[in-house]
């Protein structure tokens, strides 16, 4: 059964045109590090020639049956985390784009437990063959942990709050179990909300970020772009929220600039390994056909010819 759920791929083409400096058809290996339900990846395909290759990776199960609809044989995907492109060969990609967050399809199916929008399981792992879900990790989670985790992920100012009512539902009731058990404990929590914004956004947030360990992940996927990617090489990423884009523009800016050693100061400095080529935010237009596009950012970098 087809499911009712659908994504709308965002800066699609601002995001694939950033890969492809040159107009004619490529030939080299290119990698769609978040394959999600594959908008980018089939625009990519497009822009390649017979002899290019895309290989993508994604953790979600479902992204990865979605990707077998692809007949192509110019592509392949890994049920893997970004976390491990460090395994590609040295300098053998071309291209790089990592999207990141969640994709529509996670969000609207109550059954992942990403929304408070929906009632569901409180699951909200990207992979669901393994690891620990929110609900299960809430259950047995000190309430100094769940507090540091809501602020530091989530920057939640109502944080020590929230963990105070969710252990003392612990205590009295059992553990949270569903989605919409939480976003109820947390509206009782929060005593003035953004506007516009359900009380429970950064909360949720910040306990996907944390049971997806996302940020390292994206840490060690940024510093693995740096091996795989060859000279001339583009990295593309796209980014949802303050946290993951100050990782994304502090890593461009530390390995954009020549660095001098103090302690020998006549010395060659160390070469810089990336070129910072653009910084992109979705059109008016776009943010009007898609709400959820109004925060991204695209960052894009070149791989320069030193560090090899």
């Amino acid at each position: 059964m087809e499911q009712p759920w659908t994504h709308t791929t965002v800066l699609l083409k601002e995001a694939v045109d950033a890969l492809f400096p040159d107009a004619s058809e490529a030939a080299g290996t290119y990698v769609d590090a978040t394959f999600g339900r594959g908008g980018h990846a089939r625009a990519i395909l497009a822009r390649l020639g017979p002899a290019g290759r895309l290989i993508a990776f994604d953790k979600d199960a479902e992204a990865v049956a979605e990707a077998a609809r692809i007949e192509d044989a110019r592509f392949s995907i890994r049920h893997q985390g970004f976390r491990d492109l460090g395994e590609l060969p040295r300098s053998s990609v071309a291209g790089l784009l990592m999207d990141l967050g969640v994709s529509s399809p996670q969000i609207d199916n109550p059954a992942r437990g990403f929304s408070f929008r929906f009632d569901g399981p409180l699951d909200m792992r990207m992979d669901t063959t393994r690891g620990e879900s929110v609900s299960e990790w809430l259950a047995t989670a000190e309430q100094q942990q769940i507090a540091e985790v809501i602020r530091d992920y989530g920057e939640e100012r109502f944080a020590v709050q929230i963990a105070k009512a969710i252990v003392a539902r612990r205590q009295e009731r059992g553990p949270v179990s569903t989605t919409a058990e939480l976003a109820e404990l947390v509206a009782g929590a929060v005593k003035t909300r953004e506007p516009g914004q359900n009380p429970a956004t950064r909360t949720f947030q910040a306990l996907r970020i944390f049971i997806n360990a996302e940020l390292e992940e994206l840490q060690q996927a940024l510093e693995a772009s740096l091996a795989v990617l060859q000279p001339g090489g583009r990295l593309a990423v796209i980014s949802f929220h303050s946290l993951e884009d100050r990782i994304v523009k502090q890593f461009i800016a530390q390995h954009s600039k020549e660095v001098y050693d103090r302690r020998a100061p006549f010395a060659a400095p160390k070469a810089m390994k990336l070129k910072a080529l653009a910084r992109v935010k979705p059109s008016k237009a776009e943010v009007e056909g898609n709400p959820r596009s109004r925060s991204a950012i695209l960052r894009v970098a070149e791989r320069t010819g030193e560090g090899l």
